[in-house]
């Protein structure tokens, strides 16, 4: 990765200098290297000299320090860079060289070999538990977001080196089951409502009139019937795992979850309640971990679960993917974790509300529930490659407001649009080379052995787009930005215009010709595994051009 080579020549340049005294000693600061935004500030930038200026006992600028690594990065760097510069105050800048960009695509070509694989993970188990909606009714807007956000968060782990399992946890003994039940049943404490309530009622005939009971049959109908099959077919997630929480229960891991915390001296009663002395840890409040009706809460259960994920099932890392609304639970379950004997090993993010927007107002959908979009209703609308797309579009932590027209335009303005058409009209320049042109009649003939650069600044922006996706894929699987790869697919699909509207890929010149249609093949490649990071296809036909 390249990024890499650049941090790891400038850590050994800092340390050749510190060695032969022209810089002090000091605790090497993280060494970051970035893109600049100013083209003409080359292909990458670090500060690194500013943040020594500002640890190091030396009265030196910072200009000068980054004079001192640069003299000693001589030779570190094989062929990777033609140049590089210093900016004031003190920026090392970097310009890649030809060669080594030529180098990189001829890896993107290699047969059989999938670029932006890393070994970032180590081949360590994570687990990503997301969507996990209470089984009370269909998948909602809502779940969509966490759910497509897990599914491709999932898949870029894997793609970096982790053991990623996704899982799927179910609800299924707590107090909103025994809602389910009254609500099933008709009786005066119903919460519930709609045309599934009223079909579960139906099917309740002759069957017990106890509401727990009769909950905990409605949970599993709803499961296999309206959660499970959206969930496979229609957002085509593939879970690992679905876990019961009603396997705890029998397994007696409450009990064994409920001793561990006692024996640690985190808990202490209060009003016939037992409580967690979650303030310790960083939480607003003690919680509750059994009520005084004996019956355990929530901050019992998850402890239960998320011991059950570490210790019994041994998960390295853990990720939950809940909605805001359960942003005051976050403290509770870390500090449970961290009392545990797991603190560190477990993140969480939270996804925002999502709201249906057409033609400039918020709306809904469905007609049969009244008061919620469901899943099914919105990929039946508009297509599973939008509604995961427009998804992934904004970070978890921002609101996502989901445009209805806007994703069903078939228009360079839809960006999964934009995107897609890109993929076709590469498959199809390619389809049509092979056809007409001896010279490229295999696709093997379009291979990195004849790809030479040109000086065209579009084809070097295009190469420097498509090595970029080792940095994304890194970078995601760090801090679970997943709204990268979209971002990632529209600036390589815009360089990739640019390249074909600038560079004329056949010509007379059959060696330019071999060069620039490998090219366009590694663009292929490359833009065909962000889509899949995304769970998104990749049509090699599509029947409409962009108006």
């Amino acid at each position: 990765m390249t990024r890499e080579i650049l941090k790891n020549a400038l850590a050994q340049a800092i340390q050749d200098a510190q060695k032969e005294n022209l810089l002090p000693s000091f605790v090497l600061p993280e060494i970051i290297v970035e893109r600049p935004q100013q083209k003409d500030h080359g292909d990458y930038a670090s500060s690194v000299a500013m943040k020594i200026a500002g640890v190091a006992k030396a009265k030196r600028t910072p200009q000068g320090i980054a004079e001192t690594i640069v003299a000693k990065l001589t030779g570190k760097l094989g062929g990777t860079v033609k140049e590089i510069k210093i900016i004031l105050p003190g920026f090392i800048n970097f310009s890649l060289a030809n060669e080594y960009l030529q180098k990189e695509v001829r890896e993107i070509l290699v047969p059989g070999q999938t670029y932006g694989r890393l070994n970032l993970g180590q081949n360590k188990k994570v687990q990503v538990e997301f969507i996990s909606a209470n089984p009370t009714g269909p998948l909602t807007l809502g779940n969509a977001r966490g759910g497509f956000l897990g599914d491709a968060l999932a898949s870029v782990l894997q793609a970096a080196g982790w053991q990623a399992q996704r899982e799927f946890y179910i609800n299924d003994a707590g107090e909103q089951i025994t809602k389910l039940g009254h609500s099933i049943l008709g009786d005066a404490e119903a919460v519930y409502q709609g045309e599934y309530i009223d079909e579960l009622r139906a099917g309740l005939v002759g069957k017990p009139k106890d509401a727990k009971t009769v909950g905990r049959a409605g949970a599993k109908v709803i499961i296999e019937h309206l959660i499970r099959p959206v969930v496979e077919k229609k957002m085509k997630i593939k879970f690992d795992n679905w876990f019961w929480e009603s396997e705890l229960h029998a397994a007696g891991k409450i009990e064994e979850v409920l001793k561990t915390l006692k024996s640690k001296k985190v808990t202490y009663e209060k009003d016939g309640a037992l409580w967690f002395k979650t303030t310790q840890f960083g939480d607003d409040k003690d919680r509750v971990l059994v009520k005084s009706d004996g019956q355990p809460t929530y901050a019992l259960v998850d402890a239960a679960y998320h011991l059950n994920k570490f210790k019994d099932r041994g998960f390295d890392r853990v990720i939950d993917i809940w909605g805001a609304d359960h942003a005051g639970d976050v403290a509770r379950v870390k500090a449970a974790v961290e009392v545990l004997g797991f603190g560190g090993k477990l993140e969480m993010i939270l996804c925002q509300l999502v709201r249906l927007i057409k033609d400039g107002q918020e709306v809904k959908m469905s007609k049969r529930a009244g008061v919620y979009v469901t899943v099914k209703e919105l990929i039946d609308e508009v297509g599973l490659d939008a509604v995961r797309f427009f998804m992934l579009t904004r970070s978890a932590g921002s609101h996502l407001d989901f445009d209805l027209a806007l994703a069903k335009e078939q228009s360079p303005k839809n960006p999964v649009y934009y995107v897609q058409y890109a993929y076709a009209r590469i498959c199809s320049l390619l389809a049509k080379e092979k056809g007409v042109n001896r010279a490229a009649k295999s696709q093997a003939k379009i291979s990195g052995d004849a790809f030479n650069l040109s000086s065209d600044e579009a084809e070097l922006t295009l190469v420097k787009q498509l090595i970029k996706l080792p940095e994304v894929v890194a970078d995601t699987a760090l801090d679970y930005q997943v709204q990268r790869l979209p971002q990632y697919a529209m600036e390589l699909v815009r360089a990739f215009h640019k390249f074909y509207e600038e560079c004329r890929v056949i010509s007379e010149d059959k060696a330019q010709t071999a060069s620039r249609l490998a090219l366009v093949e590694a663009t292929r490649i490359v833009l065909k595994e962000v889509l899949g990071l995304m769970g998104i296809s990749a049509p090699e036909h599509m029947e409409h051009a962009p108006k």
